[in-house]
């Protein structure tokens, strides 16, 4: 197995994925923010000083699979026709748990897009609350379930 964004000489390109078939393409991807016990109080009343954490963050994660290609060098622009970001308080963390789910009819994944998102929603969690919590901690970003093209179905 080689790495695909690489030429045989070793440099950086996009990947020609002109000869691929145009399929309908599924990716989630998860990750969580965790902070203090006060902060995730802040959040689940809806004290916070910048207004609804939660909602703001979710159209930034659905701004974020959009503008995935904008920030991921090689990255394909494709028709993104669905973004779904579900953000879930978790008290055991304490912190929220983040969720998106990508969809596409195109010639390449949207893993990155589901990532993006998640990381999009997460970074825009710590804006909203670093006033509070800046010892709060972003982590367990990863694809949980890839569908469609050639390489067929990945589960987490």
């Amino acid at each position: 197995m080689s790495l695909t964004h690489f030429d045989t000489k070793g440099d950086a390109h996009m990947v020609d994925v002109s000869d691929k078939a145009v399929t309908s393409r599924i990716a989630t991807a998860e990750g969580h923010i965790t902070m203090a016990q006060e902060t995730f109080d802040i959040i689940a009343e809806g004290r916070a000083k910048k207004g609804d954490v939660l909602s703001v963050a979710r159209l930034a994660g659905i701004m974020g699979a959009k503008k995935t290609p904008d920030l991921i060098p090689l990255c394909h622009p494709l028709p993104v026709t669905k973004v779904a970001v579900e953000l879930t308080l978790d008290p055991d963390l304490p912190g929220v748990r983040v969720e998106a789910t990508v969809k596409t009819t195109g010639q390449t994944g949207v893993e990155m897009e589901a990532l993006t998102a998640v990381s999009t929603a997460a970074l825009t969690v710590y804006d909203m609350a670093k006033a509070v919590d800046k010892a709060m901690q972003i982590g367990g970003i990863r694809v949980t379930l890839k569908d469609g093209g050639k390489s067929g179905r990945y589960e987490a």
